[in-house]
């Protein structure tokens, strides 16, 4: 005798995978407008870091079922591509002069918006990795352990690039000028 309550496996799994997709769809547009913010600042770039996001996502949703923390899977997602794209200086596109479509621009999500444009330009002058530990550090916030483990490298690393940076940062002539006014 089958028990009408319980549903059987088959339906049992489609069930289940039609609410993770749910959920997953709920966290991406909730989600989204940071994670690409984020990208950005790691990419520079409005294009790629949409194609980043998109990559991170596709990523996090294979894997879903078993994420505890899905922002942070994600976050750890995008920088881990992102890192493997510059290691591997990877080019998709090639430039050209026709646009094919119109570019998706945030000017509220925009970093350079609020007057800060010259800070984001010395900061996207750093070296890859130098960048993404002050995207992380001071744009998310992140603790440095966290940072750590996002990059896969030791604390100490994270702290000596982070000082590393700052000193660019201080260096950088924009930001000279900037500070003289």
């Amino acid at each position: 005798m089958v028990d009408a309550s319980v549903p059987s496996t088959g339906s049992y799994r489609r069930h289940v995978k039609l609410a993770d997709r749910a959920i997953f769809q709920d966290f991406v547009v909730a989600r989204s407008d940071r994670l690409l913010r984020t990208a950005y600042l790691l990419t520079r770039d409005w294009g790629v870091a949409e194609d980043l996001l998109q990559e991170s996502l596709a990523k996090a949703w294979f894997a879903w079922p078993g994420i505890d923390e899905p922002e942070a899977y994600v976050r750890k997602v995008l920088v881990t591509t992102y890192t493997s794209w510059w290691r591997r200086r990877w080019r998709r596109e090639l430039p050209s002069d026709d646009l094919p479509e119109a570019v998706r621009h945030d000017p509220a999500g925009d970093p350079a918006a609020d007057g800060r444009a010259d800070l984001w330009r010395a900061v996207g002058r750093l070296p890859a990795r130098q960048r993404a530990v002050i995207v992380l550090r001071f744009y998310e916030d992140l603790p440095v352990s966290e940072v750590a483990g996002l990059l896969g490298c030791q604390e100490g690393t994270v702290k000596s690039q982070t000082a590393k940076a700052l000193a660019k940062l201080r260096q950088d002539e924009a930001m000279v000028k900037e500070l003289r006014r």
